[in-house]
């Protein structure tokens, strides 16, 4: 009877839980960078997120963001930024982009940042029926040396995000996997990162840092039963992309 009642529960709690994702929002509140010196997709964009955020957006709901979050070179300054993403609804749940200096110490963000705010590194976090777990990754076809040791590094951080995530993760559960950089290049090709995702056998990928109207990229595609969606916003139209 209790499990019959634990599952009514987490099932209507998860029908009115939508998950989202954003990325690159490069944010500077506190900082003199406009992001706008990069092209007319840039003009007013925090605007039309706020817009397109609110419209689709609730309390209950998900919403990841993938790295590249503020242009801060401190956590007092990010705050300014983070502070600004807090006046919207929903659970935000951020990693660590290339661009954010700013993140040093895990154990000082979660006490800085605000309520419905939550930050995986090298851990995984479940909401219902989904997990969520990821990593940075780093540029997976570069050869030189120092790349190398990076991607390695990152091949494990994600391995122990994923190993988190296999605790948390029941039957039924979805697994998303979040991460700043691409696990592929631009022909899609298999990877140290995405052996690592079908080995945990993930649902979906979460990926963001590719900008530009030229860069070879697609906003989704689906590989080995793995979806992929590219959340950069300046690739996405300044809106949120439903994932569930």
């Amino acid at each position: 009877m209790r499990k019959t009642v634990e599952y009514i529960l987490n099932f209507m709690y998860n029908k009115y839980m939508n998950v989202y994702a954003i990325s690159d929002l490069h944010l500077s509140f506190s900082e003199d960078k406009p992001m706008d010196i990069f092209g007319a997709c840039w003009d007013n964009y925090w605007q039309k997120i706020c817009d397109d955020w609110r419209q689709k957006v609730c309390n209950d709901d998900i919403v990841l963001i993938a790295g590249d979050i503020s242009w801060a070179m401190t956590l007092n300054n990010a705050l300014a930024d983070i502070r600004e993403i807090a006046k919207l609804p929903g659970k935000k749940v951020l990693i660590k982009g290339n661009h954010d200096y700013w993140w040093i110490s895990l154990g000082k963000i979660r006490d800085a940042i605000p309520e419905n705010f939550y930050v995986i590194q090298n851990d995984a976090l479940k909401f219902g029926d989904y997990v969520i777990a990821g990593s940075r990754l780093w540029n997976v076809y570069s050869q030189s040396a120092d790349d190398k040791k990076i991607n390695a590094r990152e091949a494990i951080r994600l391995e122990m995000s994923l190993n988190k995530a296999s605790q948390l993760r029941e039957q039924g559960d979805k697994l998303i996997v979040m991460c700043h950089y691409p696990p592929f290049d631009a022909t899609f090709s298999k990877s140290v990162y995405t052996d690592i995702f079908e080995k945990f056998q993930a649902d979906c990928v979460v990926y963001g840092h590719l900008h530009g109207k030229d860069c070879r990229a697609k906003n989704y595609l689906e590989l080995n039963n793995i979806k992929y969606y590219l959340t950069s916003c300046d690739k996405v139209d300044n809106k949120l992309v439903k994932i569930y």
